[in-house]
């Protein structure tokens, strides 16, 4: 069953646009789950260099953890609580858990500027 294992996400770019991305179960359950449970998740952009993020209320150790990222990765960055999402293929600050990626354009990405708030939401399945 796709919907149980890929959780269809929007992601809200505020004044910026929207964009769409999916929690791939398998590549971190336990972490794809807590944040499924905690969505919808809303925080202030900070920026690295290809990427933004956003602190989230969850605390999670490292699972499944990646020192190097692809473009449209979404992932968990557990040393500073936050939710990443990365428009370029980059070495994050510390290891981050990758929890799915970004299926729509990561153009508003790249146009978020610091201080913009984020929020992510569960989409309702279509069909």
């Amino acid at each position: 069953m796709a919907g149980i294992s890929r959780i269809p996400v929007r992601i809200l770019l505020e004044g910026v646009g929207e964009t769409a991305g999916e929690l791939i179960r398998f590549w971190a359950p336990r972490t794809v789950e807590a944040v499924v449970k905690a969505l919808p998740l809303e925080g202030k952009a900070a920026l690295w260099p290809g990427e933004i993020y956003f602190p989230v209320s969850l605390r999670m150790g490292l699972e499944k953890a990646k020192a190097v990222v692809e473009a449209g990765t979404i992932a968990y960055w557990p040393q500073g609580s936050a939710l990443c999402l990365f428009y370029a293929q980059t070495k994050p600050y510390s290891p981050v858990n990758p929890i799915g990626k970004i299926t729509g354009s990561l153009e508003p990405l790249k146009k978020t500027g610091r201080g913009t708030i984020i929020k992510m939401e569960k989409t309702e399945s279509s069909g």
